[in-house]
């Protein structure tokens, strides 16, 4: 997977030595790094864009990544344009997004941020934060 266009060198600067990927490939996400990031949102256009925030050595991390790989299809319906960030390599993001603990998965429109998914509680509740993003890109009044 090294030659993953979507992985950069500064992906893995500070992992251990052998990270898994595999949920990262399942749903294209691309790599993204403090420089990296607000292009990459940016370059979306009118697609909702979902960051998932990780770190190495994480377990919920991995329990979400394991969910992902599960059943990385109902997930790709969802139509997200995704990107990940290892915030113990690049701890001035997870400092930038005022993040307490991870795994998070950030939702942003045009550029806007319009909430987030604090852990892995199924995919219920990952698909209804994703529903009260698109929601609140459309200026409409979120639902329960």
């Amino acid at each position: 997977m090294a030659d993953n266009a979507s992985h950069t060198a500064s992906d893995t600067q500070g992992d251990a030595p052998h990270l898994d990927h595999r949920a990262f490939d399942a749903l294209a996400m691309q790599a993204v790094d403090p420089a990296t990031i607000d292009p990459a949102i940016a370059s979306a256009g009118d697609d909702l864009v979902c960051v998932f925030f990780w770190g190495v050595d994480c377990f919920n991390c991995e329990m979400a990544k394991k969910a992902i790989l599960a059943d990385p299809d109902k997930l790709r319906v969802l139509n997200l344009r995704w990107l990940h960030t290892n915030v113990y390599a690049h701890p001035e993001l997870g400092r930038r997004f005022g993040l307490h603990g991870i795994p998070v998965f950030m939702f942003f429109h045009r550029g806007k941020r319009l909430g987030r998914a604090t852990g892995w509680h199924g995919y219920g509740q990952f698909a209804a934060a994703v529903a009260n993003a698109r929601l609140k890109a459309e200026g409409k009044p979120l639902a329960g």
